[in-house]
């Protein structure tokens, strides 16, 4: 088989994808074109290559890649993180947080920023952030004012960035996941969690993304076409406040706080449990935190997410009984109708476990890294070129679950290469490896920000009640001066060898000159 036919299969996802606007399908058929080659190539003739890949499709690369017992370990902790967030959005929980939340607002300002708050504190899920914060603080940023161009775009700017950088989302899973099929595939001794941290250094767009929301709340200002939604809804008198009926079961804080707390603490503990070596606690010439960092390095972080969302659900399942007033039928019917939630979410797993279990057996990620080589590209412009195309990928798809499934089987291996290729040692290559890692889901977040086909862009909309092209043309200045910034500022220099902490230093003084000069009071 030429070499050079291995791109196609993640090629063909793409370009599909940019003709579809839908993933699943997409992924699917760059797979079926890698298993047609194959089999091509592999001695069949043209009409048995094609029924022979399409059959290979699922009983060779869809079957495989469930053979694996960390990929069923995801699935299982998605899951389950799904039917504990169904529960305590049904018990009142979710509620009872914003409702705290929410009797602290008394001014637009104020308002705004328990939207953020509130945003921060639900950091596991981006479609419970949406949902529940955007419905609930509806009729109170009426009240206030608040223009729902506004409150849509606070819930939609703050869920994403929230949830990608947090380290025990319903997104964990899926980075970890690909993360670490591609540190197998290269042979790399690390952990996919310690590589999830180190590249967090590097994940500029969510955190100037979060930075950049508070920066316009605190100000008072804004800047193009939310400078004139915000004055509307100032000077208009024909906002009619929703008042804050309690459409739901009443409101209970713990209902929440309880399981989210459970979750976060076993993950801890797990992750020490699992990565727990008795001589490395034992040297007295080792610090804490590196004893630590060596403990989280040598964890195993899908057996500790696995053990935390199960004791999570089942601490959400008592909880809940114990407030009675919520029937044990219909918990168990909660928790189920959160597993159905996440199905779409394991479908694009499976099908990226697939592709990537694809492009291992065509050679994909040594064909690129060659071509990069031969065209004598930096490997310090990889992360750059990853960033713009993950934007790209994001806003033609509108998902940030299939972006990051296309390009990590594609991109982590071809960077790695491309390093050593030029003679690059690991401790010089691991910073632009990690940046890497950084920019395809930071520039997956970004091209979802502007897109008007996201699911979470359209959620936000929904639940903010807002009109959605107005959302989408007022976010999207927002999106593209955040992203400009995070590009020029963060992911290139620090590409370079710029230290990480300057760029973002810089990239906020920058951020805050924009508002400050740009924005206007509202």
């Amino acid at each position: 088989m030429p070499l050079w036919m291995s791109i196609l299969p993640p090629l063909v996802a793409i370009i599909m994808a940019l003709l579809l606007k839908e993933v699943i399908s997409s992924l699917f058929f760059g797979i079926l074109t890698g298993t047609i080659i194959m089999s091509f190539y592999g001695g069949c003739g043209p009409l048995e290559a094609i029924g022979g890949g399409f059959l290979r499709v699922v009983d060779t690369y869809i079957v495989g890649s469930l053979y694996d017992s960390d990929h069923i370990k995801i699935i299982v902790f998605t899951l389950l993180i799904g039917g504990m967030v169904k529960i305590i959005t049904v018990n009142g929980g979710m509620k009872g947080i914003v409702s705290w939340l929410s009797k602290r607002a008394r001014g637009p300002r104020s308002g705004q920023l328990m939207t953020f708050v509130m945003d921060l504190c639900v950091f596991f899920d981006d479609y419970s952030n949406t949902l529940v914060v955007g419905n609930t603080m509806r009729p109170l940023a009426d009240k206030l004012r608040i223009s729902r161009e506004k409150l849509s775009y606070i819930v939609d700017s703050t869920s994403a960035p929230v949830v990608a950088v947090a380290f025990i989302t319903t997104w964990i899973g899926a980075e970890l996941s690909y993360i670490q099929d591609g540190i197998n595939n290269l042979g790399l001794e690390m952990s996919s969690y310690s590589v999830f941290f180190r590249s967090l250094a590097y994940s500029f767009y969510p955190f100037l993304t979060l930075a950049f929301v508070l920066m316009l709340i605190l100000s008072g200002r804004d800047f193009g076409p939310m400078l004139k939604a915000e004055r509307r809804a100032r000077e208009s008198h024909d906002v009619v406040s929703e008042g804050t009926r309690e459409e739901e079961q009443q409101g209970r804080a713990l209902n929440a706080i309880i399981p989210l707390s459970v979750l976060i603490v076993g993950t801890v503990v797990g992750l020490i449990a699992t990565g727990y070596d008795a001589q490395v606690w034992a040297d007295a010439s080792v610090g804490f935190f590196s004893k630590l960092s060596a403990t989280l390095g040598a964890a195993n972080s899908f057996t500790a997410l696995l053990w935390s969302s199960l004791i999570s659900l089942l601490t959400a399942i008592v909880v809940t009984l114990v407030h009675r007033k919520v029937k044990f039928g219909k918990i168990m019917e909660a928790s189920v109708d959160g597993f159905k939630s996440m199905l779409n979410a394991v479908v694009i797993l499976t099908m990226a476990w697939s592709i990537a279990l694809v492009t291992k057996d065509m050679h994909t990620a040594e064909f690129v890294s060659q071509l990069l080589v031969q065209w004598s590209l930096s490997p310090a412009l990889v992360p750059v070129i990853t960033f713009v195309l993950a934007a790209l990928i994001g806003f033609s798809t509108g998902t940030s679950w299939g972006t990051m499934a296309i390009l990590y089987p594609l991109v982590l291996p071809a960077s790695w290469l491309l390093c050593q290729e030029q003679g690059m040692t690991d401790v010089t290559a691991l910073p632009i490896f990690y940046n890497v890692v950084a920019s395809v889901l930071a520039g997956a977040v970004m091209g979802d920000h502007c897109s008007p086909i996201s699911d979470t862009t359209i959620m936000s909309s929904l639940a903010s009640q807002c009109d959605h092209l107005k959302h989408v043309g007022t976010q999207m200045p927002y999106a593209l001066t955040v992203g400009g910034v995070a590009l020029v500022i963060g992911v290139l220099p620090t590409a370079f060898g710029l230290p990480s902490w300057i760029a973002f230093l810089v990239s906020l003084a920058v951020l805050w000159v924009i508002v400050r000069f740009v924005g206007k009071k509202i």
